[in-house]
């Protein structure tokens, strides 16, 4: 039998965050409008996070400017949040290049904008 990550403790703690938030609210509202419940619910749940972090972007051992990510979950897990009707490459490379901006190798890509929250979510693993 596999150990369980704290990564991926961290990951099914908020995915119980998210579906609470989801269950309550529903689908139709703005992304800052999930952020912030979500953000709520943890913090109820003892979950830490930190929300719109900023992250150094590098080239070639230099900085080139900032992303912002929207939630960091325990520090060890991106959480990127979308309000769209469809899930698009573009979100995916983008948890991916805060993923590698951080160091880190486990994202969460969350969708709210669907009738069910389990098919908004995606489980994105960096492989180096």
């Amino acid at each position: 039998m596999e150990t369980e990550t704290a990564q991926d403790v961290l990951a099914t703690q908020f995915i119980g965050a998210a579906i609470e938030v989801h269950r309550r609210l529903g689908p139709g509202f703005l992304e800052s409008v999930y952020e912030e419940a979500v953000f709520l619910e943890c913090r109820l749940r003892g979950i830490p996070v930190r929300r719109q972090v900023s992250v150094s972007i590098c080239y070639k051992g230099e900085s080139v400017g900032t992303g912002r990510m929207d939630l960091l979950v325990g520090e060890k897990l991106v959480v990127e949040l979308k309000t769209v009707e469809n899930m698009l490459p573009i979100h995916q490379a983008q948890l991916l290049s805060y993923l590698k901006a951080t160091g880190l190798e486990l994202g969460l890509l969350i969708n709210f904008n669907v009738r069910l929250l389990r098919n908004g979510i995606k489980r994105i693993i960096l492989t180096h």
